[in-house]
């Protein structure tokens, strides 16, 4: 096996751990995605050197710290407590009938 399945495998195998610990949504897909793109990469790893892997795995790379960057924001824009929903004159409104 060459170093780079090895390199492959263990980003792939980081990115689908990081998309289970990730709560349901459009952020756990992509992030499973890029673990998939990562896991086909080692695929091709294994049969032989070939220097368009890498062009393959810079891009997935950025999709990546681009997701990263768009969780951490999403975070930084909600409201510590949560959020609460307001009736129609901006009161509160509860949960029990």
């Amino acid at each position: 096996m060459s170093d780079a399945f090895h390199y492959f495998r263990a980003h792939a195998i980081r990115a689908l751990c990081k998309a289970r610990a990730m709560p349901l949504g459009r952020m756990r897909h992509l992030q499973a995605v890029i673990g998939k793109v990562y896991h086909l990469l080692t695929k091709e790893a294994a049969y032989g050197p070939n220097l368009h892997h890498m062009d393959d795995f810079r891009a997935a790379q950025k999709l990546e710290k681009s997701l990263d960057s768009v969780s951490v924001s999403n975070k930084a824009l909600r409201p510590p407590g949560g959020a609460k929903r307001l009736g129609g004159e901006g009161r509160p409104v509860s949960g029990g009938r």
